[in-house]
């Protein structure tokens, strides 16, 4: 499958384009089998694979970053490997990038010197794991002008994608305005703590010309009869106490109250190492399910900034001010999972699932993505054949969680899948 596939990709101009990414570039020949376009050997997925793990430990444990705010600078990593790779294998276009290594320098070096020099950047605080990881890969490598061609092209990798980026909003300062008032978002209980990372939401995004582009018309009113139906769903199924509520539905929310982004890297590596991979279609898979993962974070956040619209526990607590007289109030009401502080719509998580599985599918040409995902809060791996399977799951998890209203869910997938096709048409002509 990935042979074909890579071989379409080579075939058409379309692969990594659209202006995006070296639009320039005439359509390269198809290497023979076994070979790289390069003429050099094909390099194996070891270094990419390595290197996605240090960084997603990186992020999600030495810098703790939740998981909007670690799916971006994933994307960050994911698109300098995928340059550093590529410029090497020539396997792909490059990302926004015209420059290519020396021939038959380490690929192995080059992506080490180019995850370096982005995480060192962006994440300083990860300084020890990533140069032991970083010392370790080169002792590995054996000396010579292929390891130093290797490690400078990385390095210009990782100073091309910092420079493109900089001025993108990442850490900017945006603020929620938005008063108190019968259907807008405000902090939620029990923390009360305030709105995380608004500027996702004004971010400039990797692929997408904005992130309003698919932004959708606006959450239901609160007197309509979606909402009602809303409101009473979450209110019985998302409630700590729920009795309606099924066993596994409880361990499908539970399985999905960590971090999203952690779990997707790791099913990322398992399926690359599962399907045999070699370095260059690896470095795709990892920067098309990361950029997808990180504009979709942003078109949610967008949503959430512009309609502010607010949590089920609020509405609930609260559902004697909304002029429903479908909605009761119940002052004690408590979700089964604690709520982001962040508004409801669109759902992040839905948005990121349905633009991941919508990429991954247009880069695979099925609608099998044969992930395995584990869960750090249950204990647990889940095996996800179809995209469909995953978003649905990922869908009802939020509602059961008691996070989520349905209609944020169902919208979040909805744009998510737009978005992931959106991608896969700019970035990698996989359909051709």
């Amino acid at each position: 499958m990935y042979k074909t596939l890579t071989k379409r990709a080579l075939m058409t101009v379309g692969g990594l384009t659209a202006g995006l990414l070296a639009a320039a570039i005439a359509s390269p020949v198809a290497p023979a089998a076994g070979a790289s376009s390069s003429g050099c050997a094909p390099s194996s997925a070891d270094a990419v694979v390595a290197w996605n793990d240090t960084a997603s430990a990186a992020l999600g444990t030495d810098a703790a970053l939740p998981a909007p705010v670690m799916a971006v600078g994933m994307a960050y990593v994911q698109a300098a490997v995928y340059n550093a790779v590529e410029g090497i294998e020539r396997s792909h276009p490059l990302y926004r990038w015209h420059t290519h290594a020396p021939p038959c320098a380490s690929t192995a070096a080059a992506v080490a010197a180019a995850a370096r020099g982005v995480l060192l950047h962006y994440f300083p605080v990860s300084s020890p794991r990533v140069g032991a990881a970083y010392a370790d890969a080169l002792a590995s490598i054996p000396d010579g002008a292929a390891k130093d061609d290797g490690v400078a092209y990385g390095e210009r990798a990782a100073n091309h994608l910092l420079t493109q980026r900089a001025g993108d909003g990442w850490l900017g300062t945006t603020i929620f305005d938005l008063p108190p008032a019968p259907g807008t978002w405000r902090p939620t209980p029990p923390l009360l703590m305030p709105y995380l990372a608004p500027w996702l939401g004004t971010m400039t995004p990797f692929v997408l010309r904005n992130a309003g582009q698919f932004r959708p018309s606006g959450p239901p009113r609160l007197t309509s009869a979606t909402y009602t139906r809303d409101f009473r769903e979450v209110a019985d199924l998302g409630s700590a106490t729920s009795t309606t509520r099924t066993a596994e539905q409880t361990e499908i929310a539970l399985f999905f109250a960590g971090n999203l982004t952690s779990q997707l890297q790791g099913a990322y590596r398992d399926h690359v190492v599962r399907h045999g991979l070699d370095g260059a279609d690896a470095a795709q898979y990892f920067a098309i399910a990361n950029l997808a993962a990180a504009d979709a974070v942003m078109a949610a956040w967008d949503a959430k900034l512009h309609f502010g619209f607010w949590r089920p526990v609020t509405a609930i607590r609260l559902g004697d001010t909304d002029g429903n007289p479908g909605t009761q109030a119940d002052p004690t009401w408590t979700p089964l999972i604690v709520t982001p502080p962040f508004p409801d719509y669109l759902s992040g998580h839905t948005t990121v699932i349905g633009s991941v599985t919508a990429a991954l599918t247009g880069l695979e040409g099925t609608q099998s993505i044969d992930l395995n995902l584990s869960s750090t809060v249950t204990g647990t791996t889940r095996h996800y054949a179809t995209a469909n399977t995953l978003r649905q799951e990922g869908i009802g998890a939020r509602i059961w969680g008691g996070i989520h209203f349905r209609t944020a869910d169902e919208t979040g997938d909805r744009v998510g899948r737009q978005i992931g096709a959106a991608i896969v048409d700019r970035i990698c002509d996989c359909r051709g």
